[in-house]
This record gives structure tokens, C-alpha cells and sequence, in this order.
């Protein structure tokens, strides 16, 4: 129950960036690339310093390697085949493998499939590291999630621009993202659920979380933050290592 309480938060903090821009606006450039690195050093620290050492110790270093590749392997599959939204460093969003979603016509309706799609397959496999984290330590898990959540606002302000633009009210804008941020605490209770089979199981399973998540730092976070304010980027993701590193 405490993964899916978790996982749900972490989810729908999606949300939280939606508000921030119907409230504030669009934050700038500097918050954005220092609260990305932020993440990035945090999900990186949690890789390395506690799921990984912990997935040998219930494992094997080769059930550790395999796991981390599969990980990684997964969001690689997952961001060339299907259709995606991520933030970029000029504009509001960009859009990758649009065409794979011809049989929407509407251009609105298309951008918000798109979005739909971004969120939820970063969601579900974001699901799966806090439930492996959880199977680890209660700490570890919760630590997963709140790192997840600090990616998932600035996705959500990225989400909330193109969507307003284009005429969506605002209360479907916030059940669009809800919706697809529901898919994490279900990704987390599908690792819950297979999680207890052996430890030997958790322990690849601790290491395929570690692939996904340094895939995502490396794949959107840094080059993201980077592009935003490299100085902040950096200073942001080495206070995140540091956090990390001293919290587990």
C-alpha cells in the first residue's frame, strides 16, 4: 500500500507543473535547468550508490548487469518506436515519431494522444523503480519518488503550454495529465506484485530500475538542464549526487 501511495504521488506531481503554469507561468530557463539537474543527480546517486550494490548483494553481478541493460534497453525500445513528448532546450516541447499516429486527424486531438503517450510510458517504468526501491528499504522508495516527482513538474509545465495554446479548457488539461499519471502507481504495483517471487527476481529488478532511470537522466535531464543554464545544470545536479549520497 505505501508503493502505490508513493507511486501515485510521484505520478500526479505531473499536475503540479500545470498549476504552476496557470498560475505563475512559464518559470524561467534557470529554475527549470537547476531543478532538472537537481533530479538527474538525485536519480543518478540513488543508481549507483543504493540500487545497484543492492541488486549484486541479492543477486549476482551478472543478474545486476543484465538487469541494468534491459532497463536501459526498455526506454531505448520505447523512445524510438512510440510516439513521445520530452522538453526542449527552445521550445516548449517536442514532439518524436509523431507519424506512428496518423489515424488522428484533429491536430489538437493529435497533440494531446502525443502527450498522452509521453507521460505514460515514462510513467509505468518509473512505477517499477519505486516499487523496487520499496522492496529494498522504505527510505530508498520514498527517495525514488520524490526524485521522480521533481522531473515530472517541469514535464508537466511542458505538457500545459501546447495544450492551452491550442484551446483545451483547463480542467481537461489536468485530467489528461492525471490520467496518464495514474499509469506510474500502476507500474508500481506490478512490481510489487512480481517483486516477491525470489530475491534473486528484486535484485534484477532493483537493477532494471537503475537502467531506466540513468537512461532518462542522461537521454533527457542533463542535455535538457544543460541547454537551459549549463552552470545551474551542473550546480543543480551536483547538490542532487551530494543529497542522495548522503540521505542512503
Amino acid at each position: 500500500m505505501e508503493g502505490i501511495i508513493y507511486s501515485f504521488l510521484a505520478g500526479v506531481s505531473t499536475v503540479l507543473g500545470v498549476f504552476v503554469l496557470m498560475i505563475f507561468g512559464t518559470p524561467s530557463k534557470k529554475v527549470l535547468a537547476a531543478l532538472l539537474g537537481f533530479a538527474g543527480g538525485i536519480m543518478t546517486a540513488i543508481s549507483v550508490f543504493e540500487l545497484m550494490p543492492e541488486a549484486v548483494e541479492l543477486g549476482s553481478v551478472f543478474s545486476a548487469v543484465i538487469g541494468f541493460l534491459l532497463g536501459a534497453g526498455m526506454m531505448f525500445a520505447l523512445d524510438k518506436v512510440m510516439p513521445h513528448s520530452h522538453m526542449s532546450e527552445s521550445d516548449d516541447m517536442v514532439v518524436e515519431n509523431p507519424e506512428k499516429l496518423t489515424f488522428v486527424s484533429n491536430p489538437i486531438a493529435r497533440t494531446g494522444y502525443l502527450i498522452l503517450f509521453g507521460i505514460a510510458l515514462h510513467n509505468l517504468p518509473e512505477g517499477l523503480a519505486i516499487g523496487a526501491g520499496l522492496e529494498a528499504s522504505p527510505e530508498l522508495g520514498m527517495l525514488i519518488a520524490v526524485a521522480i516527482a521533481l522531473h515530472n513538474i517541469p514535464e508537466g509545465l511542458a505538457i500545459a503550454g501546447p495544450l492551452k495554446a491550442g484551446g483545451l479548457s483547463s480542467i481537461k488539461i489536468i485530467l489528461f495529465t492525471l490520467a496518464a499519471g495514474l499509469m506510474t502507481p500502476i507500474g508500481a504495483a506490478i512490481g510489487l506484485l512480481f517483486f516477491s517471487i525470489s530475491p534473486i527476481f528484486v535484485g534484477g529488478s532493483l537493477a532494471f530500475a537503475a537502467g531506466a532511470m540513468i537512461y532518462i537522466v542522461n537521454d533527457e535531464l542533463i542535455p535538457q538542464s544543460n541547454a537551459m543554464d549549463s552552470h545551474l545544470a551542473n550546480a543543480g545536479l551536483i547538490a542532487g549526487l551530494l543529497l542522495g549520497f548522503a540521505l542512503l
